[in-house]
């Protein structure tokens, strides 16, 4: 009996530091829990944050710092970022995490806003890089294409899955710089 005593003990302390610890972090839960939810400060408010630090680029700058965030070069686009602005390592972190979560088109100060087009398919220049991979078995394509975007890879795809391929690879070399023979190429990887 005398050896069992010992090993319950120790299992008796672990079981109340795990009480007591559970309590704690309960209470510190029910706390937070309770706190009305306050409205994003405007600092903190990732789409705010994502215009202004755009606003504060010039058109160079803009699509150089871009063109580093499509690349997948972090720590270049906060140098270049941080020289162009003069803000601080932190806030120039930040405002790249914020501008690469939420890209913000080139917008002069002083510029009137464009006309918006009737034609949906009319290509039109963004302010970042997109890029359009695909792959079957070992081929791998990619497009890269500041004309491209979420919507219109989307439709490129949908034209290709239902068998218009044609359609996908004209439209893809309209938002492209790439040939004919090379979007076809792109779209038979595309086809399911």
């Amino acid at each position: 009996m005398e050896s069992l005593l010992v090993p319950l003990l120790i299992l008796a302390l672990v079981a109340a530091g795990v009480l007591v610890g559970a309590r704690a972090l309960g209470h510190r839960g029910s706390r937070t829990r309770t706190r009305p939810e306050a409205a994003p400060e405007p600092g903190n408010d990732p789409v705010e944050l994502a215009r202004t630090s755009a606003a504060k680029l010039n058109q160079e700058q803009h699509r150089r710092l871009y063109a580093l965030i499509a690349q997948g070069q972090a720590m270049a686009a906060i140098k270049l970022y941080l020289e162009a602005t003069g803000d601080g390592l932190r806030a120039s972190r930040d405002a790249v995490g914020a501008l690469a979560a939420h890209p913000q088109p080139f917008r002069p100060e002083a510029a009137e806003p464009a006309p918006v087009e009737d034609d949906d398919d009319a290509p039109q220049r963004f302010a970042y890089r997109y890029r359009a991979i695909a792959s079957k078995g070992d081929v791998t394509r990619e497009v890269s294409s500041n004309m491209l975007n979420d919507e219109i890879y989307g439709r490129i795809r949908t034209l290709a899955r239902s068998g218009d391929t044609e359609a996908a690879a004209e439209t893809l070399t309209r938002h492209s710089d790439i040939s004919i023979k090379q979007a076809r190429e792109f779209i038979a990887l595309l086809e399911d």
